[in-house]
């Protein structure tokens, strides 16, 4: 008997999942249990067990495919020719695809049949360049759009597909340039007392805490809009850049007013660690209300970094190092760095923006 096994809902409100690894291949035996894929998650990457043993007869999502949740990813059992499954098709959709021709199956999942679908693509007709010869999406839309597959890679270039984090980074900055009017205003701050102060700690716990001071007095960037109302968050779950070698990921930090500094840091340290080896959960990614990134000694003098769409705040401190100031009319050296703030300027002012990073840089340059 065949088992066919769909995407499963992975919960927090996921609607899709990237095939990142095939953890089997067709004509394997498999066990209950055994991991079977790992499917990439708005940020990280999930192993999914087995659900069944047997034999695997058919594998009808290619590496790299994205597909909604309820799509038939392989089938256990059987002699593979069992039937796929379709995902529910949205309300706006009429009729399903046209059959392939008797004897020559299709091989493509739901969604790419649905585009297919609604660009009047006749799937017989378009040579697959997926596994196994699968159609994939960019095949259906070449064809809708008359224009030939990708030229392949010339002499001295190499090519491979945005796939995994970096293809959820592009989609989301993306997003976030479409949809954010933004605006960067920038502060210098000295850190030379701090730096004393700090003893072992890192500079992440007194930025955080610093946050939360300067969020409660500037409330409109702990926020996010929705239409025509402004959302204000209660709560100061701060998300916290982390470069990792798959790319840019933020898990947040929740309750950051709740936690002492020797708290904060072993949680930044915690989530950085889990984000390096990608065994952050999905909760730990979503639900921030505001986001810091620090570049450390590779943050340059200064950037703008880009809003963590729907927030409409983005904290950023850059590198920080020994460099001239001027005290009482005479030169010294004092260990300075830049503060910027890019905001939505929909919701905050520039003045409002001005008056939040003065906040932290206050209670940086004179920590308790």
């Amino acid at each position: 008997m065949a088992y066919e096994f769909k995407l499963p809902d992975l919960g927090e409100g996921l609607t899709e999942g990237e095939i990142a690894r095939w953890l089997v291949a067709e004509g394997d035996e498999i066990a209950e249990d055994q991991p079977l894929v790992e499917v990439q998650t708005d940020k990280t990457t999930v192993e999914i067990p087995s659900p069944a043993a047997g034999k695997v007869t058919s594998i009808l999502v290619g590496e790299g495919e994205t597909v909604p949740v309820g799509t038939v990813l392989v089938v256990i059992g059987g002699d593979g020719s069992a039937p796929v499954a379709e995902t529910p098709a949205p309300k706006k959709a009429a009729t399903p695809p046209p059959p392939a021709p008797s004897g020559d199956r299709v091989r493509a999942t739901p969604l790419v049949r649905r585009v297919a679908q609604e660009l009047g693509v006749d799937l017989a007709t378009v040579a697959g360049t997926g596994p196994q010869g699968r159609v994939t999406e960019d095949d259906v839309r070449a064809a809708g759009s008359g224009e030939a597959p990708a030229a392949p890679q010339a002499e001295g270039e190499r090519r491979e597909p945005l796939r995994g984090v970096r293809k959820l980074i592009a989609q989301h900055l993306a997003t976030s340039h479409r949809e954010v009017p933004a605006v960067t205003v920038v502060e210098e701050c000295e850190f030379t007392v701090l730096d004393q102060a700090r003893g072992e700690r890192s500079y992440l716990p007194y930025l955080l805490a610093a946050t939360v001071e300067a969020l409660r007095s500037v409330p409109e960037l702990n926020a996010r809009l929705d239409g025509d109302e402004i959302v204000f968050y209660e709560s100061f779950d701060l998300g916290v850049a982390v470069q990792t070698d798959q790319g840019l990921v933020v898990p947040v930090v929740r309750g950051v007013d709740s936690k002492s500094l020797d708290e904060l840091e072993a949680e930044c340290a915690r989530l950085a660690e889990a984000a390096r080896t990608g065994s952050l959960k999905p909760e730990e990614l979503r639900g921030s209300t505001f986001t810091v990134s620090s570049g450390g000694k590779l943050g340059g003098i200064f950037a703008t970094p880009l809003v963590n769409y729907p927030e409409v705040g983005i904290l950023g401190l850059h590198r920080i190092a020994q460099r001239p100031v001027v005290r009482d009319g005479q030169v010294a050296v004092a260990k300075v760095g830049w503060l910027s703030c890019t905001f939505d300027h929909r919701v905050v002012d520039g003045v409002r923006a001005s008056e939040f990073l003065l906040t932290v840089i206050g209670r940086l340059e004179t920590p308790e």
